[in-house]
């Protein structure tokens, strides 16, 4: 197969498609990260609640956890 027998429309709507593959995960990942730093945030929070003595009621009462 030559180089010149390689159709122009057909590569083109190829890397179409790869673009717009490319674009659909680079929404998803902030996404992910962003859920990812919010269990982290919960879990230090919870962490340091505990380490204080406190319970998770009382925790929740103070306003501390949701």
């Amino acid at each position: 197969m030559s180089i010149n027998s390689i159709d122009h429309d057909q590569m083109t709507s190829i890397t179409n498609k790869w673009d717009q593959s490319e674009d659909f995960q680079e929404e998803s990942r902030p996404a992910k990260q962003a859920k990812s730093a919010d269990a982290r945030r919960r879990i230090e929070a919870l962490r340091e609640i505990r380490e204080s003595g406190l319970s998770l009621e009382e925790a929740r009462d103070l306003g501390l956890i949701h």
